[in-house]
């Protein structure tokens, strides 16, 4: 049946092209019809849905994209589809037909990005049009097969609600988040990739007052925060000219001309940490972005490394951390997969000066567990009038 369905694309792509026909299942059917084979009602409606996800879908991946549960769909080999679905990755039984069929799926999402994949432009870093992350990699730069990656943001964020009940968030854990957005204190979500980071800054900006006027800014807008004030803003690549590239480092300095009332940045990962910091260290109180570390006690190693590499000496560079950022939010995996806040860390300084992370809380078995950071934490919020237990 395989042989039969590869037979009747390449027949029903010739017959579209023929006729400069958009293939709409009307079409479609058509072209399936006039290929001479004899099928029935049922078959020929299969047939035409799996050609329509063929021709103008996601091909084979577009089940797994449709599955409210995947975030991750990656393909590394035609018979090597693998997704994740909240409790780390799992081999999926969906298979290509060869390698020419992954790169064939490859470039068409490419080309519905407005973006080139060939082999003078081996990869792509892309959006499509449904808010789905994309990046691919042909051969020979990717080895034996074309690779794809697909992140799919949900269309709207969760609510504390339903990360603690996925158990990102302890039992009792979402009263300390609240008062941490509601004192607009300025924080980060660290974590290493896949961690969550995204989902978890989407439900927290969701908690911003209503009149308050969010600017986002992403190289990937992936937030979706459920607010009703966003404004988004979303890098560009150059084009084939070398010209009309927007940075990250772009997007900062104008997201603090349109007044916004939290300045936040999707990833922090280069020359526009500089701009941050400056930002909120000027009156633009509330803001936070996410970082990748692999531990929280990582983060001041990696915001330095940002900050030197972007011409900030490191003395001026521990003296902006300090003054701009209060909280850390690490999340991570546990043994089995599942992304949670493992620790929550107060920013300071040692006695040479330099930016340290305080543990505060930590996630325990039960609840986040104090530490030594715990009375700090707890006397930022009272400041900003967020008054917690003892």
């Amino acid at each position: 049946m395989i042989a039969t369905a590869e037979g009747l694309l390449d027949g029903v792509r010739r017959w579209l092209a023929e006729r400069g026909a958009e293939p709409t299942p009307a079409k479609v059917a058509l072209a399936v019809r006039e290929q001479g084979g004899v099928l029935g009602d049922s078959e020929v409606l299969r047939f035409t849905h799996l050609l329509r996800c063929e021709l103008i879908g996601a091909g084979p991946l577009e089940p797994l994209l449709a599955d409210p549960e995947v975030t991750d769909v990656l393909v590394s080999a035609p018979d090597r589809v693998w997704v994740e679905r909240g409790g780390g990755l799992e081999l999926s039984g969906v298979r290509f037909a060869d390698a020419a069929a992954v790169r064939r799926l490859a470039q068409r999402l490419a080309a519905v990005a407005g973006r080139r994949l060939d082999d003078a432009h081996p990869w792509v870093d892309a959006r499509l049009p449904d808010g789905t992350r994309l990046h691919a990699v042909l051969p020979p730069v990717a080895v034996g097969s074309a690779c794809l990656s697909l992140r799919v943001v949900r269309p709207r964020a969760f609510t504390l609600a339903e990360l603690t009940a996925a158990g990102t968030i302890p039992p009792g854990g979402d009263t300390v988040l609240r008062a941490l957005v509601a004192g607009r204190l300025s924080f980060l979500v660290s974590g290493g990739t896949g961690t969550g980071k995204t989902t978890l800054l989407s439900a927290l900006l969701g908690l911003a007052g209503p009149t308050e006027r969010l600017v986002l800014a992403e190289d990937s807008a992936e937030l979706r925060p459920a607010h009703p004030h966003v404004v988004r803003l979303e890098t560009r690549p150059a084009n084939q000219e070398g010209a009309g590239r927007v940075t990250l480092q772009d997007l900062v300095r104008q997201a603090l001309r349109m007044r916004p009332d939290r300045l936040v940045v999707g990833e922090v990962r280069g020359a526009e940490v500089v701009h941050l910091l400056a930002a909120l260290n000027t009156g633009h109180e509330g803001g936070c972005c996410t970082v990748h570390a692999n531990t929280a006690s990582d983060v001041p190693a990696r915001l330095e490394a940002l900050g030197t590499a972007a011409g900030l000496d490191r003395a001026a560079l521990h003296s902006q951390v300090t003054a701009a950022l209060s909280v850390v939010l690490h999340l991570a995996r546990d043994s089995a997969g599942r992304r949670r806040i493992a620790e929550i860390r107060v920013i300071a300084r040692d006695p040479a000066g330099l930016v340290t992370t305080v543990p505060a809380l930590r996630w325990g078995e039960e609840a986040f567990v104090r530490e030594e950071g715990w009375p700090r934490l707890r006397e930022l919020l009272r400041e900003r009038g967020q008054e917690l237990a003892s």
